[in-house]
């Protein structure tokens, strides 16, 4: 059976402008004879105000009157296009111009570096890529890795700034969770992506991305 749209105001339009049964009703609408009862009774849906199925295209006229001559036929709902134009439209998966691919170990090096509390499937989902090139940037396995250096997304153009806040607040909300899941209390606060620089300090040897040591000029060796 189609399921219809409002079934409590198609009740109530129904119940006001139809000689149906209290079955024939619930039938169609997917509820109780005795809650259509009490629509009858005005005790249930008091201040729905009635959708005509017809009008909406989930019944037409020879299906009504074919119920109202026969109260034991039971009524099929037509599919409404308006429940096609309501229905979830699946997200498609990213684009990315290909002259902006090449960028994309780029942007997941930031990621690494500056926000590893975003899952790789947000950083994948973000940039239009995979997994297994996110792995390769972080192990230095791709083979690009001499040349790939720690770039925003939003600089790249590959993200606007709003979908990148978005993401890393929902890694930073889900981290502090987990974090008060075990116990961890005290601990630096994540800041918005739109606060973070391209580069950030360094805090052990062994991670990726070192970042360049001062450039001295001159002889008295003050830094530019």
């Amino acid at each position: 059976m189609t399921e219809i749209l409002m079934p409590k105001a198609t009740a109530v339009w129904l119940v006001d402008n139809t000689s149906l049964t209290f079955d024939q009703i619930a039938d169609f609408c997917g509820l109780h004879p005795l809650e259509v009862k009490g629509i009858a009774d005005g005790e249930v849906a008091r201040d729905i105000r009635g959708a005509d199925p017809i009008a909406n295209g989930q019944l037409s006229r020879e299906e009504l009157d074919k119920a109202q001559g026969n109260d034991k036929y039971r009524m099929k709902a037509q599919k409404s296009r308006h429940a096609e134009l309501l229905k979830p439209v699946k997200k498609a998966p990213r684009y990315t111009p290909v002259s902006r691919r090449q960028d994309r170990p780029d942007a997941i090096a930031w990621f690494i570096r500056n926000h590893p509390e975003v899952a790789d499937s947000q950083v994948a989902r973000l940039l239009g890529t995979t997994k297994a090139t996110i792995d390769q940037v972080r192990n230095r396995s791709h083979w690009n890795s001499t040349n790939i250096k720690p770039v925003d997304p939003v600089t790249l153009g590959l993200a606007t700034q709003m979908e990148l806040d978005a993401v890393v607040k929902k890694a930073a909300e889900k981290k502090a969770k987990d974090d008060a899941r075990r116990g961890i209390v005290d601990g630096p606060t994540l800041e918005p992506a739109s606060e973070t620089g391209a580069a950030s300090p360094i805090e052990q040897d062994d991670q990726p991305y070192e970042a360049e040591p001062p450039h001295f000029d001159d002889e008295d060796g003050e830094e530019d």
